[in-house]
């Protein structure tokens, strides 16, 4: 078993009255309220101590968050740059790049080989999905997410074990005539790929890709879900067992020489947790592609429907009307609304000039 150590570089100097008043401190908080002084500070501080991880063995991970006092790590290839040149022994795990968020992700592959070449070998490449109000702040489109995930990685794998001159990619989401990266990445074919992610779906989809599986604060039975998938998975793809190696999972801990030390500043995790995440309502349940804005599946009407969308129901919305099934599902009801027909709502769909 290994063990990676990793810092969001969380920002908790903004007044705690500004972040009450404010109803996201994550994209819309200005940053007036980050006072560059005092993050050189933090930077200067959780760099060394990335560095003393080096001196102890113990490997380090490197995040990415954008616009928010969660975390200043807005940049993970600046951090993996330097972590590459100024480690000498452990493994350095980006994780990661959003690349579901970058137009080109033949550039994050030349960026994760580049790092590879000059940390001599130490690198391991993560993917995160991404989501909430990172598609916001990197001006991305929710919808076809996941798609855009997965052919993101299949290019930058690909640029990153071709060694036989150009290729053209003329994917769905992607499409670059000229792809040639130097230098090739010191690892071969590639370093090692890992996989953020819980839902079932996407957690089998890593199990037959073969990449290691991490999790983060997904609690003991939704764990359970996301690894059974992935080794169902695994298995009807044909792919040898693998031992709990292959899998991960971050969790938030706190040491201290006495019980009361680690309870009384492992207790600043709550801050991170109920604080630093909050978040509007339009980055999460009211983002395109994540939650049917209208419930027009919902037997119980269109009004009734946005009602429950109100009060912030936490039923999950069925799988054909989440991401590309919103639209078809809209659709239909529109149809059915013009037609007269049966199950028609009780008033036209919002954004009736669909065709």
């Amino acid at each position: 078993m290994d063990a990676w150590w990793q810092c969001e570089v969380p920002y908790p100097f903004v007044p705690q009255e500004i972040l009450d008043a404010t109803d996201s401190v994550r994209a819309s908080l200005p940053n007036k309220y980050c006072d560059p002084k005092i993050a050189a500070d933090l930077f200067e501080q959780v760099i060394d101590e990335f560095l003393l991880c080096d001196d102890l063995g113990l490997n380090v991970l490197a995040v990415e968050h954008h616009a928010g006092i969660n975390s200043l790590l807005g940049a993970n290839p600046v951090l993996l740059g330097i972590l590459a040149r100024q480690t000498r022994q452990v493994r350095i795990l980006s994780l990661g790049t959003l690349i579901s968020l970058r137009q080109d992700p033949v550039r994050a592959a030349e960026e994760y080989a580049t790092a590879d070449v000059i940390s001599r070998g130490r690198l391991e490449i993560g993917f995160v999905k991404s989501g909430g109000s990172e598609m916001a702040s990197n001006n991305a489109n929710p919808v076809n997410n996941v798609e855009r995930y997965w052919e993101a990685i299949d290019l930058i794998k690909k640029a990153l074990s071709h060694h036989e001159g150009p290729f053209s990619w003329e994917g769905k989401h992607y499409t670059h005539r000229h792809v040639n990266i130097w230098p090739r990445p010191w690892q071969q074919p590639h370093p090692r790929l890992w996989s953020a992610t819980g839902d079932p779906d996407t957690a089998a989809e890593v199990g037959r890709r073969g990449m290691v599986h991490v999790l983060i604060l997904r609690g003991p039975e939704g764990t359970r879900r996301a690894y059974a998938a992935h080794r169902q998975a695994r298995a009807e793809a044909g792919l040898p067992k693998v031992t709990t190696d292959n899998f991960a999972y971050a969790a938030f801990v706190y040491v201290g020489d006495t019980d009361d030390e680690g309870l009384r500043v492992g207790g600043k995790l709550l801050w991170f947790l109920h604080t630093s995440l909050k978040s509007a309502p339009q980055y999460s349940r009211f983002l395109p592609g994540t939650v049917p804005p209208l419930r027009l599946h919902d037997p119980r009407g269109v009004g009734e429907g946005h009602q429950a969308l109100r009060e912030g129901s936490s039923a999950p919305p069925p799988r054909d009307q989440t991401r590309d099934g919103g639209l078809s599902v809209a659709r239909a009801a529109l149809r059915r609304w013009r037609s007269g027909g049966p199950g028609r709502p009780s008033s036209p769909p919002a954004g009736s000039a669909w065709r």
